[in-house]
């Protein structure tokens, strides 16, 4: 995935303001259920926030990077114990796609 630009980054960082951490990560590795349990939230929303519990292993940023990786995804933002992922759907009948700001 080519990397966001600023106005990108501000338009997913506006979008996911009202959204609800869904993905915890809390004691342990960033384990399969964990990865998948993004991957399935990812394909269905695109935007998803997530957040590190004060048990975790790993900061905000790891957790992130991590994840990021594992899922295929950009990181928008980390802030706090919060951070945002985004990954287009491949879903080509979504109806609600998120639709990026010209680079």
């Amino acid at each position: 995935m080519a990397d966001l630009t600023s106005k990108q980054r501000a338009q997913l960082r506006a979008l996911a303001n009202p959204l609800e951490p869904i993905v915890h990560i809390g004691k342990g590795n960033l384990g399969e259920e964990l990865i998948r349990q993004a991957n399935e939230a990812l394909e269905a929303r695109e935007l998803i926030k997530c957040r590190v519990l004060e048990t975790s292993d790993y900061t905000a940023r790891e957790a992130a990077e991590a994840l990021g990786r594992a899922t295929r995804s950009e990181v928008v933002q980390v802030i706090g114990t919060k951070f945002i992922l985004y990954r287009q759907s491949h879903k080509k009948d979504k109806k609600d796609k998120i639709v990026l700001l010209k680079k």
